[in-house]
């Protein structure tokens, strides 16, 4: 049995936490909302989640300090806009050699740093190991004990392994990888690329366009990986090839559902507004975009969205689109 500290209790927190108590670890949940700790508390009901019911043995707290303190790991699951104020929240109370999970997906904008760069830039203690646990894990599934598989990866191997240990189960199958940076750009880019694939929806275009929305927007990422240093592997996985396919076909999916909704002319604003939850294909969209500018790689999708985004008419972005200048489908990284 694994201590296991839980820092964010949205729905893919409390999914985690629920699916780690009732395999027999020792979870406990922190908020920094206190009303929502206090309705934990009282239902054991995410209603986003309304087919679980979160274990009583799962304890819920208000203070960060009892979070994080003698725990076996530290999991990030807050939106990644709140990623480094939580982590600076949690910074003096994390111990050295700490072992930090982070399940958010995204890039910052101003440092272009992955979650867990930002993570141990604030937490900056010695011999802490910071992990990415990401692939094709929609919250609602998880928390019905739906099968889904992930990756744990870490430079260090047996970190990697460690925490593939304690995050398997007979409904969670754990892989691991030590291309941590290539794991987080997977992660944070194909929120984009989802977004193109509602877009595609919401005008009205059918199987053939999403089809080819999400192989070209795997080579964006991909190329844009190749250049950062990652390992080719690692996009046709579980982090890249796996969660690109649910995330922009799935039902679940707030990246693909925003885009849905702006293919069909709602505002970004309002878009965002109607999913409800933190869309974080739009947060990534900047860093995205400055990344490709400085690594000198091509992104004619993410640039797409961005320009939707900023309010160009989806269906005049998506002809230009086609009436590209003609390439190959074959690609030199040098």
């Amino acid at each position: 049995m694994a201590s296991i500290g839980v820092l964010g209790a949205g729905t893919w927190g409390i999914a985690l936490a629920r699916m780690l108590s009732v395999h027999g670890h020792d979870v406990s949940v922190w908020s920094a909302l206190p009303e929502e700790i206090d309705e934990y508390i009282r239902t054991r009901v995410n209603p986003n989640l309304p087919d679980m019911r979160v274990p009583d043995e799962v304890s819920f707290t208000k203070d960060i300090k009892e979070i994080c303190g003698d725990k076996d790991i530290l999991l990030f699951a807050v939106p990644s806009v709140y990623v480094r104020s939580t982590a600076k929240a949690a910074a003096p109370y994390v111990k050295a050699g700490q072992i930090i999970v982070d399940v958010a997906k995204g890039l910052e904008p101003e440092t272009l740093k992955t979650m867990t760069e930002v993570i141990a830039e604030e937490i900056d203690k010695p011999g802490c190991k910071y992990v990415a646990l990401s692939g094709p894990t929609h919250a609602e599934e998880v928390a019905i004990d739906m099968p889904t598989c992930i990756v744990s990866a870490c430079e260090d191997i047996d970190v990697a392994c460690k925490v593939q240990d304690i995050f398997s189960n007979p409904v969670m199958r754990v892989y691991t990888n030590t291309d941590v940076k290539g794991v987080e750009i997977c992660g944070a880019l194909k929120n984009v690329i989802a977004l193109a694939a509602g877009i595609s929806a919401g005008l009205g275009y059918g199987d053939n366009a999403r089809a080819g929305l999400m192989t070209r927007g795997l080579v964006e990422i991909k190329h844009l990986g190749l250049k950062m240093g990652c390992r080719e592997e690692t996009f046709s996985g579980l982090a890249g090839m796996g969660d690109l396919i649910v995330t922009a076909t799935s039902e679940h999916s707030r990246n693909n559902r925003c885009g849905r909704l702006l293919g069909q002319g709602v505002s970004p604003d309002e878009a965002i507004r109607q999913v409800g939850m933190v869309v974080e294909g739009v947060n990534a969209i900047p860093a995205a975009l400055e990344l490709a500018e400085r690594y000198g790689v091509e992104v004619p999708l993410v640039s797409a969205v961005a320009k939707i985004l900023d309010g160009a008419d989806a269906r005049t972005v998506a002809n230009s689109l086609m009436s590209r200048e003609k390439k190959s489908e074959l690609f030199d990284p040098e």
